[in-house]
């Protein structure tokens, strides 16, 4: 039996979260196109009859403008250490550059495992072109991947398996994420409004569960300003209605689910508030 962590890594929007998804066979990370959707640290799972991966979903590293930006920049960092391989994620649709670059530093090479994903939005050409540019990086090991299709994700996650020492289950077999069911359900929130509300609103957005009385949950969403509040409201409630039936189609039947918008001004710019809503 092998067992052990293996760390996902990267820009914002290359896919990591998809990524574990269809690693783990299952949805444990929350996914959009907006970047930065993810922000704080995710395992998801992944039981065989001879192993257990421990895939690790981290916040893409960007330059931090905000201190909730510092906050996820830090823990997408931690994240690096103290596992058995890294997995620096690429996206095939855009040029192989310095935010890369940035990113393979904090990485030893012989831990490295450059993912390129996304081929299915590129030609052939494009994706030996990325590897090419990658080859730069002295990477242990290269795969081209599409988590959308699933396109070479057996082959990665055969690979990731031998680098795994052998060891005992970390756990259960029918486990499959560590996340609290109350931060799931706010995380699930939370991805409906960024699918659901306009440009300008997502890095204002933060979700937390104040209740939960099964089959009763109460979500307070966070806004940044009080035009932010009309605006996750929608006309006559059509915003929060949407994102609520959304949300309950995700959870066991029965499950009644209350949303409510607060308004904490530029909570993301305050260390404070950051801690406390849990990032």
């Amino acid at each position: 039996m092998r067992s052990g962590f293996v760390t996902l890594a990267g820009r914002p929007n290359v896919g990591k979260s998809t990524l574990v998804n269809a690693l783990c066979g299952r949805k444990v990370s929350i996914v959009s196109n907006k970047p930065q959707t993810t922000r704080t640290r995710v395992r998801g799972v992944l039981t065989r009859h001879d192993a257990q991966l421990v895939l690790v979903d981290t916040p893409g590293l960007h330059k931090p403008v905000t201190a909730l930006g510092q906050r996820v920049n830090a823990t997408a960092l931690e994240s690096l250490d103290d596992v058995d391989a890294v997995c620096l994620v690429l996206d095939a649709t855009a040029p192989f550059g310095r935010g890369d670059e940035w990113v393979a530093r904090h990485v030893e090479p012989a831990r490295c495992i450059v993912v390129l994903n996304k081929i299915d939005a590129v030609s052939p050409d494009t994706v030996v072109a990325q590897l090419g540019a990658a080859a730069a990086l002295d990477a242990a090991a290269y795969f081209p991947v599409s988590a959308r299709t699933g396109t070479g994700i057996g082959v990665l996650v055969d690979h990731l398996v031998t680098l795994l020492p052998e060891g005992p289950k970390y756990f259960p077999d029918d486990e499959i994420s560590d996340l609290a069911e109350d931060t799931w359900v706010a995380e699930l929130v939370r991805e409906q409004l960024l699918a659901v509300t306009r440009d300008e609103l997502p890095y204002s957005i933060a979700t937390r569960v104040t209740e939960w009385e099964w089959p009763r949950i109460r979500c307070e969403i966070v806004v940044e300003r009080e035009s932010q509040k009309g605006m996750v409201i929608g006309k006559r409630g059509a915003v929060l209605k949407e994102v609520g039936q959304r949300v309950r189609r995700q959870l066991p039947d029965g499950a009644y689910l209350e949303l409510f918008v607060k308004v904490d001004k530029d909570w993301q710019r305050r260390p404070d508030r950051v801690e406390r809503l849990g990032y």
